[in-house]
């Protein structure tokens, strides 16, 4: 039986917890953590059994002599520590964005690619039960060929979310980074991975956010917001990102010989008064899907407008 790959986390939040969590999961072992605070590693690790903990990304990349390296951290610290890992050979899963920038993110596909390694990112919700159930349906022919795919969501989100990364684009913030990403995935699991076109519209209805000491864990972040939003003592950070978005695409599917047209609305800060959905149209029939990531109840709509019994699916929820 061969050892399990050794696998080094960059990042102490939620998300390198998670990730830790997931690669165990798979049979991994979880060889070390690298963070930006001592105190914060180093409790991560503890108690997380992780034998190795560090604020030097690249003594940890020598100590642990990784396989995978797990980066777990806002889009605007990921470009450095990748391509610190793909140059000591190691392959990268790596959270949304993979860098801040499309030039960045060209570069290192292509210093991976001539390093041999093989990159990843952490698509949320693209292997639940219910997106799974709907890729085998749409592949058995339960819709005929697929012509369409309309995903919406609205979120409400709180506008007096500390300002921190997720506020700013050169560090990985904004809702195209951070939600569409994940329901582009979904899309393309459903009818196919190629994207031939894609355009869209993105705003920025939030403008500023107040500015909180002690945020650390982004899950957490909405116990921070002040109760006196009006105190004349609150400093405010400007958002320079997107947090409503509209976008188009096309993608190839080995399913159909026409491309697949995907809708993808998003309101981050508007009222939801419908059910967020993934709907996959086809020439036979449909499939809905409740939630904004396919993460709730699947119907299947055959052609003839008769509704079978729904599948039984984990209830929705929001980010």
């Amino acid at each position: 039986m061969s050892a399990p790959l050794k696998v080094l986390i960059s990042g102490t939040g939620f998300a390198g917890q998670g990730h830790a969590d997931a690669f165990r999961g798979a049979g991994a072992e979880i060889v070390g953590i690298v963070g930006r605070t001592p105190r914060v590693v180093e409790e991560v690790a503890e108690a997380g059994g992780i034998p190795y903990a560090g604020t030097d990304w690249d003594a940890a990349l020598a100590a642990c002599q990784p396989d995978i390296v797990s980066i777990a951290t806002p889009g605007g610290a990921h470009y450095a520590p990748i391509k610190s890992a793909i140059a000591a050979g190691c392959h990268v899963f790596c959270d949304k964005p993979m860098t801040e920038s499309a030039e960045t993110a060209v570069e290192l596909r292509d210093l991976a690619a001539a390093r041999g390694v093989k990159t990843a990112y952490a698509a949320s919700f693209r292997y639940t039960p219910s997106v799974l159930h709907a890729r085998q349906l749409v592949a058995e022919g339960a819709i005929g060929e697929p012509t369409e795919i309309e995903c919406i969501s609205h979120f409400n989100l709180e506008r007096a979310i500390p300002f921190g990364w997720s506020h700013r684009r050169e560090q990985g913030g904004g809702r195209l980074n951070n939600n569409f990403t994940h329901t582009l995935s979904i899309a393309c699991a459903l009818v196919g991975d190629r994207i031939l076109n894609i355009a869209g519209e993105v705003r920025d209805d939030l403008g500023r956010a107040p500015i909180v000491e002690g945020v650390h864990n982004f899950a957490t972040r909405r116990n921070f917001i002040p109760e006196n939003l009006e105190d004349p003592a609150l400093q405010w950070g400007e958002s320079n990102v997107e947090w409503s978005y509209t976008v188009m695409a096309q993608l190839e599917s080995p399913l159909a010989d026409k491309p697949v047209s995907v809708l993808f609305k998003h309101g981050g800060l508007v009222p939801r008064f419908h059910e967020d959905h993934i709907v996959v149209y086809g020439t036979a029939g449909a499939i809905y899907i409740k939630g904004h990531y396919g993460s709730g109840q699947l119907f299947h709509y055959p052609l003839n407008g008769t509704k079978p019994p729904a599948s039984s699916r984990s209830a929705s929820a929001d980010e």
